[in-house]
């Protein structure tokens, strides 16, 4: 834990040497963790530059796009993160559902690609990869990994994606577009729910010192790259809201788990505002619910294992959702038909309609595990329920075909869509929503014991110390560190310090 991922010292001072070398002939230039948090610290100089910059374009000063500030177009700056507050005639709850829209990062519209930035550049900066010799490994069930090759092609780093073979076709076209040759697309056995397959292709690529592997359940880059940027993202969104209505509370932080990165911005939530902190996974694979297995298609979600980087012991709640529920809403969003409906029928304003676009598969699981923490805690409208989505509905066409034939015999009428949301949005229940005491705490955190000390070889010394909070306060201190050690790596290859350049 003390080794690779987290150090704040040169570790090889050849290969730091060389990496320098390789950012001065490229004029790749690496922005701050705070700057990523506050994009307002930002040199003006690189702002300026930026606007003669697509969003999806393979520069490196794209790496400064990286944050939730990104507007619309994906070009300019906001001030509050854009989101989505969701009407209470599409939610069927009077708690204001507020949802981080992750589809304004660039390259890959989805918020991993902070996640992968959060892990790369420490290793980057202290020495740890080399540009010239390594391969940076990005094992994923899709976002993250493409992420990985997105920042790994802006630092001119070999980047190479491992994901299951079952995920959507759009992920694929994506890669495909993105990696340097087709090798560099490595499928596994399964879908969603195969982690461990992934985990095992991995252990064979780490057999080469060339490949480095990056694996998003356990960097613990990807936890404090969320706790900072996206919780400070979501406190931003709150404190404007308190501007128009200052007695709202901040009640919940809702994250499905995934790589449980994202859920790292709960910690940030729960030591200002004392909001709860609420894990999400698929019910048809209940692990922390109920020590459960299975498969799901709630895409974007790991599962049948608690990732290393989960901060088990300071959640409060985990509730199941069920992939039938985001399926069949990932169709009612996402074609006319549905959209029709909600506004004729429902009455959802026409602004709401407009950001269903920013709602892919796990977005929606979160959007309805925020739904049964409001009807399970009785919340009003005075309580806000914060929650992100980590990529938009672009990424799941094939998806919505597939479950329109599977379900629908090939044709999604006003029926289908009455019924879809009758079933899954007002038939929502506060069953499988468990309230975490300190046993149920250990029992989930115990779980973490097979993969990670068991089958990961972490040490068992390790392993414990996560149980106590002071650990996790004790991580953000890498932050400052890797700041530094960003503004140094910047001075060596000759770009400005972001002081001097304001």
């Amino acid at each position: 834990m003390a080794g690779i991922g987290l150090e704040t010292r040169i570790a090889d001072e050849g290969v730091y040497r060389r990496t320098v070398q390789r950012f001065r002939d490229r004029g790749i230039v690496l922005p701050r963790f705070s700057e990523l948090a506050d994009p307002s610290r930002i040199p003006a100089a690189v702002r300026s530059s930026l606007g003669s910059v697509a969003p999806d374009a393979v520069d490196p000063r794209n790496l400064f796009r990286v944050h939730w500030h990104n507007a619309a177009d994906r070009r300019s700056l906001v001030e509050v993160p854009e989101h989505l507050v969701l009407a209470p005639t599409l939610t069927g709850v009077e708690a204001r559902i507020v949802v981080a829209l992750g589809d304004r990062f660039p390259m890959i519209a989805a918020h991993k690609v902070l996640a992968a930035f959060g892990c790369l550049a420490p290793r980057v900066v202290t020495g740890q990869f080399d540009p010239t010799a390594h391969r940076a490994i990005w094992p994923s069930t899709g976002n993250y990994c493409r992420g990985g090759v997105a920042i790994s092609r802006l630092m001119d780093c070999h980047g190479v994606a491992v994901l299951p073979e079952g995920m959507s076709r759009e992920r694929f076209e994506w890669l495909e577009r993105w990696v340097m040759g087709p090798s560099d697309i490595i499928r596994t056995p399964g879908v969603e729910s195969n982690v461990k397959e992934i985990y095992d292709e991995c252990h064979r690529l780490a057999e080469d010192p060339a490949n480095v592997i990056f694996n998003q359940f356990s960097e613990f880059g990807n936890h404090l790259v969320h706790y900072l940027c996206t919780g400070t993202a979501l406190e931003r969104m709150m404190r404007a809201m308190w501007e128009r209505e200052p007695d709202l509370r901040p009640a919940a932080f809702v994250s499905a788990t995934g790589s449980a990165g994202t859920i790292g911005a709960g910690d940030y939530l729960k030591e200002r505002f004392g909001s709860l902190v609420v894990a999400v996974e698929a019910l048809e694979c209940p692990t922390m619910l109920t020590n459960g297995f299975g498969e799901h298609n709630i895409q974007g979600i790991g599962d049948k294992h608690v990732p290393l980087i989960h901060n088990v012991m300071n959640t409060d709640v985990v509730v199941g959702v069920s992939d039938r529920a985001t399926d069949g809403l990932g169709v009612l969003f996402g074609t006319d038909m549905g959209r029709r409906y909600l506004a004729e029928r429902r009455r959802v304003p026409a602004s709401v309609l407009q950001g269903l676009d920013g709602l892919g598969l796990s977005s929606i699981a979160n959007v309805l595990g925020a739904i049964k923490v409001a009807k399970f805690y009785r919340m009003g409208p005075g309580d806000v329920i914060l929650t992100v989505a980590t990529d938009g509905a672009s990424m799941y066409g094939t998806e919505r075909a597939k479950v329109i034939a599977r379900d629908h015999g090939g044709h999604f009428d006003q029926l289908a869509a009455a019924e879809t949301f009758g079933a899954h949005v007002l038939g929502v229940t506060t069953d499988h929503v468990r309230e975490l005491t300190t046993a149920e705490r250990e029992r989930i955190f115990n779980l973490g014991y097979f993969t990670w000390v068991e089958q990961q070889g972490v040490s068992l010394e390790d392993f414990v110390a996560r149980r106590d909070q002071a650990y996790w306060r004790g991580l953000r201190e890498l932050l400052p560190a890797w700041d530094e050690l960003i503004g140094e790596f910047n001075a060596r290859t000759g770009a400005p310090h972001p002081a001097e350049a304001r």
